[in-house]
């Protein structure tokens, strides 16, 4: 696991840290980001999670993560306002973690398993509503998340 993910796990209640959230996190940091770009390229989204203000927003003041969310920007000591979290995950890798993993907790259904990326891909499509999704590239991501996992390569 990437030392922010550590980092930004350590911050969530114990129920959220899972080898599932663990892959569907690194999938979809690679699917965003590949983990090389903060800032998206010409555009809004801030983090590898690639987070616009409407996500922000929608895991600030959703009914299963508001608190949680508002507990750990009070103990980074960041307010809680859209702006300022959405500057700082530009920065900060161990919150935009947490921002993404409170976003798939607002999904109803369990995360998928390791045999499941059709699964990962509709609950990424739901969560991050991506303006340009390319799922020719979800399947790879997915399955080498996964891998990396059981493998304990993020232990």
């Amino acid at each position: 696991m990437h030392p922010f993910m550590s980092a930004g796990f350590a911050l969530l209640p114990e129920a959220m840290q899972s080898p599932a959230a663990m892959g569907m996190l690194h999938a979809i940091g690679m699917q965003e980001s590949r983990f090389m770009h903060r800032r998206q390229i010409r555009g809004p989204a801030r983090g590898f999670w690639q987070f616009e203000k409407a996500g922000v927003a929608g895991v600030l003041n959703h009914h299963a993560t508001a608190i949680i969310i508002r507990r750990i920007l009070v103990r980074l000591r960041y307010g809680v306002s859209v702006e300022e979290s959405h500057a700082a995950i530009e920065h900060n890798d161990a919150l935009a973690c947490c921002y993404a993993r409170l976003l798939l907790w607002t999904i109803p259904e369990p995360l998928p398993g390791p045999d499941e990326p059709e699964k990962g891909w509709r609950q990424y499509l739901s969560a991050w509503r991506p303006g340009d999704p390319r799922p020719e590239t979800w399947n790879g991501y997915f399955k080498e998340a996964f891998r990396l996992s059981r493998e304990g390569a993020w232990t």
